[in-house]
């Protein structure tokens, strides 16, 4: 016999009954496997995001787990089966053994082929990757193709070496596609930007110096500091061996664009970026880059939004690694309790550009 007992169970993990009721009424599949909920008119108890008829609140209990619900009379909703794994889990799994397959892969899988290994359709496969990694599978394919290139590159006593090392199997099909994974020819990689072309240009802000350099590709570095010939060494020391050139009228515009940014962020600013990490830096910068002027976000939040919830350190480490400000804000990333944290270029020019983006959307 079913029991009608609306008792709730203690706490978990930091929801009230309050929280719980209204993660019921949204759907939240992030409350999911965290609690269950029972009702005492159909006998049944579901996830958090059951998309069952809402019960009425006076007939729902909650259970921590499901094992409790089943002790209490209830038997498993036949819709949202709490007693399997659940949906979320399910889809994760399966985008980790694509990932798995598209890193092993010589040639980046077609989406029709992900989407058959993955066992559901074309477009939904291709929303469900692209919502738990932050990146299209051609993205991450491409993204892991370049990682590996570089690494390679690094290690390879040759290019050829390292062609094969990277999984090529022919240097017509690498040298296709090493300028965009690179920004440069395989060779000036390995030396350091040897013979690549930098152009750079030194602007003057309320905030100090500002460095911006550039490859054919698009900005490779947007730096502030105190010393614009300090600025120009660091970008040196970064590329040793590149040809560096001072920036034309053209580049001066784009100098501008970035200063006007920083006085008048209402203005906004979108650039053509030569952005160079790993695949999960590029996970991490491309949420960045998807924070509105005028908000914030914390470390939890950017892990949280990129499908790697443990991984808050090294969100806060790739958001150190960023050589791109501004256009990659990493200054709109604050701690959970909404305090500033460290930033590359320093705490307070990062409190004015916040302050700034605030005021800009009153």
């Amino acid at each position: 016999m079913v029991s009608t007992n609306r008792k709730t169970e203690p706490g978990n993990l930091g929801y009230s009954d309050e929280n719980r009721w209204q993660t019921i009424v949204n759907r939240d599949t992030g409350a999911d496997d965290q609690f269950y909920y029972s009702v005492s008119t159909t006998g049944v108890f579901c996830r958090p995001s059951c998309p069952s008829r809402l019960a009425k609140r006076e007939n729902i209990a909650f259970h921590n787990s499901r094992e409790d619900a089943e002790r209490a009379g209830f038997r498993p909703c036949k819709r949202c089966k709490p007693n399997e794994e659940s949906l979320t889990r399910r889809y994760a799994t399966m985008v980790a053994n694509i990932c798995r397959l598209i890193e092993a892969s010589e040639v980046a899988p077609s989406l029709d082929t992900l989407a058959k290994a993955s066992g559901i359709s074309r477009y939904h496969f291709h929303r469900i990757f692209k919502a738990i990694t932050g990146l299209t599978p051609k993205a991450y394919a491409a993204a892991h193709r370049a990682k590996r290139v570089r690494e390679e590159l690094g290690r390879s006593s040759t290019v050829t070496e390292a062609i094969y090392g990277t999984g090529f199997n022919s240097n017509g099909r690498f040298y296709e596609n090493a300028n965009q994974m690179l920004g440069m020819t395989p060779s000036k990689f390995r030396d350091a930007g040897a013979n690549t072309e930098i152009r750079f240009a030194v602007g003057e802000s309320s905030l100090g110096p500002i460095l911006v350099a550039a490859t054919e590709k698009g900005v490779c570095a947007i730096s502030l500091g105190e010393n614009p010939d300090t600025l120009v060494r660091e970008l040196q020391d970064r590329f040793p061996r590149a040809h560096f050139i001072g920036g034309d009228a053209e580049f001066e515009h784009m100098v501008a664009l970035v200063v006007g940014f920083v006085e008048s962020p209402g203005t906004g600013l979108n650039l053509p970026l030569d952005i160079r990490g790993t695949v999960f830096q590029t996970r991490v910068w491309q949420a960045l880059r998807n924070i509105p002027v005028g908000s914030t976000a914390s470390y939890t939040d950017i892990a949280m939004q990129i499908n790697a919830p443990h991984a808050v350190r090294a969100v806060a480490n790739a958001c150190a690694s960023n050589t791109i400000a501004i256009a990659i804000p990493c200054h709109r990333v604050v701690r959970s309790d909404g305090s500033l944290s460290g930033y590359r270029w320093g705490v307070e020019r990062k409190r004015t550009l916040l302050q700034r983006e605030a005021d800009s959307i009153e």
